[in-house]
């Protein structure tokens, strides 16, 4: 879904950012699209698989380390895009190490998606977008409200209902109890938020 809305948006010789890369398929389709991808993660081993998987689908991707925007300090992108770790979890403290970090997010499942909406406006150059995807579990309402509050217009322009995976379905007695979910309800929203900083022209 997320691939598919970033292909929408004009990505030939783009600057393009992608947040929360993981194996880097997003920056790679930037890539392929004739942007210059830069992909971002926390994990070393991501980063390193996404240099290596752009390397194998014959294109460039300037992969860097570190925790969200850190690594870019001070830059502007035409698009960025994030499928960041949204999952309620236990608690609010979130993993460092293991596969949990690419999903748990804290008992709301906002913890990244916050950050994410707080920083992402000031890397966009005028008239750029970002296009975040998360599950409607993670408050759908709250990434749209934080940002058209940073000056963005702001829509939800995918939708996808399905059966909670696996590891959901796994917490949903917990997700019950702190009303995410309602009672006996097994089903959520995968959506893609797309927002535009406003053009000064």
């Amino acid at each position: 879904m997320l691939a598919e809305a970033l292909r929408r948006e004009p990505l030939a010789g783009a600057r393009v950012l992608d947040v929360c890369t993981g194996s880097g398929l997003l920056a790679i389709t930037a890539a392929l699209e004739g942007a210059h991808a830069t992909a971002v993660d926390v994990s070393r081993r991501a980063t390193l698989c996404a240099a290596l998987n752009a390397r194998v689908n014959g294109t460039r991707v300037r992969a860097l380390r570190g925790d969200l925007f850190d690594p870019v300090r001070g830059e502007r992108f035409h698009a960025i895009v994030a499928n960041p770790p949204y999952l309620p979890s236990a608690d609010d403290e979130l993993p460092t190490r293991g596969q949990r970090r690419a999903w748990d997010a804290g008992r709301d499942g906002r913890a990244i998606l916050d950050r994410l909406c707080a920083d992402a406006p000031a890397h966009l150059e005028p008239g750029g977008t970002l296009l975040l995807v998360h599950s409607s579990l993670a408050d759908t309402g709250a990434t749209v409200r934080t940002l058209v509050g940073a000056g963005l217009r702001t829509e939800v322009v995918a939708r996808h209902r399905g059966a909670l995976g696996p590891l959901l379905r796994a917490r949903a007695r917990q997700l019950e109890a702190r009303g995410l979910l309602a009672a006996g309800e097994r089903e959520e929203d995968v959506v893609i938020v797309r927002a535009e900083a406003y053009s000064y022209s």
